[in-house]
């Protein structure tokens, strides 16, 4: 069952010359670079350039991430998230809301959903959270409840887990991440790519593993079935793209088997769009995704795939079409159409080419975000609403560049 509208391309249309764009406080809970931090990034970017929407992002410290969104052009602040947010995070956040005249606030992760709706609460200001994982965990539901935000869910397990926790209908809706298909597109292998970075002969065979190195995405499981692989492919090669928690346990337990020849811990990447061109099959082992942007970009650059059956990733991978399905954790089945792919050529470029079409007709970026624009629209306090906090205007914050149709007063 395909998860897109079937209604024609729409771009988001600008905002009439008499109206401010509405401003959205978007809170996120983390500030490294991973799947839902790049949503937010995408967010930001696709929708501040139309000069509908202007957005302000809080995060909890700087980095990587608090840069990528200034160069976006948002506004950016730092407060502190923890999982029981102090009095003064919460003050802030609702003086903000009500001096920068804030329509909605959008937050990510139960840390940031927790800090935004009593703040949100306070200064009488819709809220909504995108749920990132395939499920609405406790944290969630209880201040769902207890603030009445609004649950934005990105894949179909997650909406029917809402609505079998008894989630009111008009508090949970659908809007499904898409992929750049412009951005992320087949192309020739780089010259200087990972291939070229580990030693490898262009005509080796390479499976990938691009995410983060921590339990949910099980890339041990990856590790394992490589080496169970490299018994009947001996001259086949692995690599693992990213950064976590796991690294050191996994470089250990590659040189305890004897394999730092074959199966290559490579770090992670500023641009992911040339690993994916040296590729000849990615594979995802997560034990838990809602809807991973590394398996669609990787699918929208025209790679057959090999994924677990969790969450949301049956929306993407058509079994048998643009890949396999696997159950979690079953590394001898991971290996074993591992070993199918790399070994009929023919099989993957078909494979590959039906994936690339699949992001293009059903999971494409700006369609995703006029989905999201929409719900935005539809939650936002109504223009010319005042706030319930009487609060004294402040200077803006930390400024990136200007937004694309500047801000009018209301």
């Amino acid at each position: 069952m395909d998860i897109a509208s079937d209604s024609p391309l729409r771009s988001v249309p600008p905002s009439p010359p008499s109206l401010a764009p509405l401003h959205v406080l978007q809170v996120v809970g983390n500030g490294i670079v991973g799947g839902m931090e790049r949503c937010v990034e995408r967010l930001v970017a696709g929708l501040g350039r139309t000069g509908a929407f202007r957005f302000t992002v809080l995060c909890p410290s700087e980095g990587d991430f608090a840069g990528r969104i200034r160069a976006a052009g948002a506004e950016i602040g730092i407060v502190a998230m923890p999982e029981d947010p102090p009095w003064a995070s919460i003050q802030m956040v609702a003086s903000l809301i009500a001096a920068e005249r804030v329509d909605l606030v959008h937050a990510h992760l139960p840390n940031a959903h927790l800090l935004s709706g009593l703040a949100a609460r306070l200064a009488g200001v819709p809220v909504m959270t995108t749920i990132h994982g395939r499920q609405v965990i406790l944290p969630d539901l209880e201040i769902h409840r207890m603030v009445g935000s609004h649950l934005s869910v990105v894949c179909r397990q997650s909406y029917y887990h809402a609505l079998g926790l008894g989630v009111d209908r008009e508090r949970v809706s659908l809007e499904p991440n898409g992929v750049d298909v412009d951005e992320f597109r087949p192309g020739p292998r780089p010259a200087q790519g990972v291939r070229a970075a580990l030693g490898l002969p262009g005509d080796a065979l390479l499976a990938g593993f691009v995410g983060r190195l921590s339990p949910e995405k099980a890339p041990e499981v990856f590790v394992r079935s490589a080496a169970l692989l490299l018994q009947r492919l001996p001259d086949a090669h692995f690599v693992l793209i990213g950064e976590g928690p796991m690294k050191t346990q996994l470089r250990e337990t590659i040189a305890g088997m004897g394999l730092t020849s074959r199966i290559h811990l490579h770090g992670g990447v500023d641009d992911v769009r040339p690993v994916l061109r040296d590729l000849d099959l990615l594979v995802s082992s997560s034990n838990s995704e809602a809807m991973p942007l590394a398996l669609m970009e990787g699918m929208a650059s025209g790679l057959p795939v090999v994924a677990t059956r969790v969450g949301g990733v049956p929306e993407i991978v058509e079994h048998g079409g643009t890949g396999w399905l696997v159950a979690p954790r079953d590394y001898e089945d991971l290996a074993g159409r591992m070993h199918q792919m790399l070994t009929l050529h023919e099989l993957r470029r078909r494979m590959g080419e039906a994936a690339r079409a699949r992001m293009e007709r059903h999971h494409r970026l700006d369609r995703a975000l006029e989905r999201l624009a929409d719900r935005m629209r539809a939650i936002a306090r109504p223009a010319g609403a005042a706030s319930t906090l009487a609060v004294a205007r402040v200077p803006r914050m930390a400024a990136g560049p200007a937004q694309a149709g500047g801000r009018k007063a209301r």
